[in-house]
């Protein structure tokens, strides 16, 4: 399995395989604005009981999360999987004539772990801005990938946050703080990474649909935030 900084390197570099020759690829500075998460405090607490715990983060990758989890005697394991969802080469074309995502070949190369190895899973907003099609996928390989009482945390847009709603990066910055940064994903691989453009809000789930959703686990805990945002808590 891949540890921590291998998967550190091995993520930034597919951040920024698509850079022209001779082009750095670096990085817009986007400010960040500091958030409070009741969800991510109680995922804390409940981590900070034991040591040696392995932590999956299926957001962009952050060095302070890494050193988050890492301070605090954990092991932490990172996939962009939005990233590699957007790959072109995974689309492949529907009876309906549409491309879409091939749901196999993404569960064959994405979140290859061993049944229950992860004690928790960051999913962030992730289920908001993927295609449809590999959801429920993905939250089914969650469940198999989890312990049992294992915790995912996740958030959810709530409609007020409107179509136009930014995707984040989130650095955890304390056990109950966030700092979300904006992040544009960059254009079309033949453009040059002088281009940005931010991804678009697919979906919106009400409390209903994130039930379904998580109905393989055993509980659900709901936290409303402020920035038309719903946390919840998801023990398996």
């Amino acid at each position: 399995m891949r540890e921590g900084v291998a998967t550190f390197v091995s993520v930034i570099s597919r951040l920024f395989r698509g850079a022209a020759a001779g082009e750095t690829a670096a990085e817009p500075q986007v400010s960040r604005v500091t958030r409070h998460s009741n969800g991510l405090g109680e995922l804390s607490r409940g981590l900070r009981r034991l040591d040696g715990m392995r932590v999956l983060d299926l957001g962009p990758t952050s060095p302070q999360n890494i050193s988050f989890f890492t301070g605090i005697g954990h092991r932490i394991h990172n996939e962009d999987v939005l990233l590699a969802a957007r790959d072109p080469g995974l689309l492949t074309t529907a009876p309906t004539g549409q491309a879409v995502p091939d749901v196999t070949r993404f569960l064959a190369e994405n979140l290859l772990y061993e049944a229950e190895f992860f004690d928790a899973v960051l999913c962030w907003d992730l289920a908001d801005y993927l295609h449809a099609d590999l959801v429920k996928p993905l939250v089914g390989r969650i469940h198999r990938i989890l312990r049992p009482q294992g915790l995912l945390l996740g958030f959810f847009h709530t409609r007020d946050a409107g179509p136009n709603a930014p995707h984040h990066r989130y650095h955890i910055s304390g056990d109950d703080t966030l700092e979300l940064q904006c992040i544009p994903l960059s254009a079309p691989r033949q453009q040059s990474l002088r281009y940005y453009s931010y991804l678009p809000l697919q979906r919106v789930f009400n409390n209903r649909h994130i039930e379904n959703l998580f109905h393989d686990f055993s509980s659900i805990k709901f936290f409303l935030g402020r920035d038309h945002m719903r946390e919840v808590l998801v023990v398996r």
